[in-house]
């Protein structure tokens, strides 16, 4: 699974990013490219929520939601992976998680 800002999408025309260039090597019967609308690379750490409580500038998503997002989607990635749980919020968009997009 990878999970990033929306710079990482995919690239529909012009040179491919790094994202688009890992992506087709990624081997196995599940895999999953996600990223978070209002995201930055540093919003997937503590960074989100201490940030901007030391002065740092806030980004697009709020911070706790950020954690959130990557705790919730983080766990159903282990949970699956792991424990052999089914966790349907990997199948697909999700009400709950409208941010995040699935490619």
């Amino acid at each position: 699974m990878m999970i990033g800002n929306p710079r990482q999408q995919p690239v529909t025309s012009g040179r491919p990013k790094s994202w688009d260039l890992f992506w087709p090597h990624v081997t196995g019967t599940w895999k999953r490219w996600l990223t978070v609308t209002g995201a930055e690379h540093v919003s997937f750490v503590d960074y989100a929520v201490l940030g901007p409580q030391l002065g740092m500038p806030a980004y697009p998503i709020d911070g706790e939601r950020s954690l959130t997002i990557t705790r919730e989607y983080v766990t159903a990635f282990l949970d699956t992976h792991l424990k052999d749980k089914r966790r349907p919020l990997l199948d697909g968009p999700s009400a709950e998680y409208p941010e995040v997009g699935f490619w």
